[in-house]
């Protein structure tokens, strides 16, 4: 699939997820709406995203701001001499092979799935009008690990990641982060949502919500990254 540059922006959304404001103690801030690309889009930019709050992953949608936030910074990547000999060992893809790494994230194997097929059909049209997008890691021919995320500006928010070969989603992330900061803008931020120890040994950072959502306006002013 040809992923259009610039995005194309879809119809509003009827939803005024962009008006919220999250309490003080709660990661989850309101449930229910759509997935339409417009409401994605306006969730986004409003610091939210979307899980849903039924069994794994199932309805009705809860739309989530994490307190603290985790990302990831321009210069804060830590780049460990084994991960950097891993990178030769992969091939690395980008937008080849969108719904195939959002489907092997949703691996009904993995605990903690939460990613539904109405969820791979929402972020397919998202990718389709050119906001999404997956980084590939490929060995021999065959797709072994990957990401993908939502494209806004200066904001690459991450969804979800996998491996099926050892270090095969950190190259993936490690070639996100050339991608993304590759022109030292300041205002870029990789949104991880929640950071755990494995993403922390890599340069993620915590960042309480009210930081996040102060950096969120410039960072989606920042002129948007080119995934081709």
């Amino acid at each position: 699939m040809d992923v259009p540059f610039p995005p194309v922006e879809p119809p509003p959304s009827e939803w005024a997820l962009g008006h919220l404001r999250p309490s003080d103690d709660e990661d989850l801030v309101a449930a229910g709406a759509d997935l339409d690309p417009g409401t994605l889009l306006v969730a986004y930019r409003a610091g939210l995203f979307p899980m849903g709050l039924g069994d794994h992953g199932t309805r009705p949608i809860g739309w989530w701001s994490p307190e603290p936030r985790g990302v990831l910074v321009p210069g804060g990547f830590r780049e460990r001499r084994s991960l950097k000999k891993a990178r030769a060992r992969f091939e690395i893809r980008v937008d080849t092979a969108f719904t195939d790494v959002m489907r092997r994230c949703a691996d009904p194997e993995r605990e903690g799935r939460w990613i539904t097929d109405e969820i791979i059909a929402a972020y397919t049209e998202l990718h389709r009008l050119g906001w999404a997008h997956s980084i590939e890691t490929w060995r021999d021919d065959e797709l072994v690990g990957g990401l993908y995320g939502v494209a806004i500006g200066g904001l690459f928010a991450g969804e979800s990641m996998f491996h099926a070969e050892r270090d095969a989603s950190k190259v993936a992330l490690a070639a996100l982060v050339d991608i993304v900061h590759a022109d030292g803008d300041a205002r870029r931020i990789i949104d991880v949502q929640w950071a755990t120890e494995h993403l922390e040994r890599l340069g993620v950072v915590e960042w309480p919500r009210a930081n996040y959502l102060a950096a969120l306006p410039e960072a989606l002013q920042a002129p948007p990254v080119r995934f081709d």
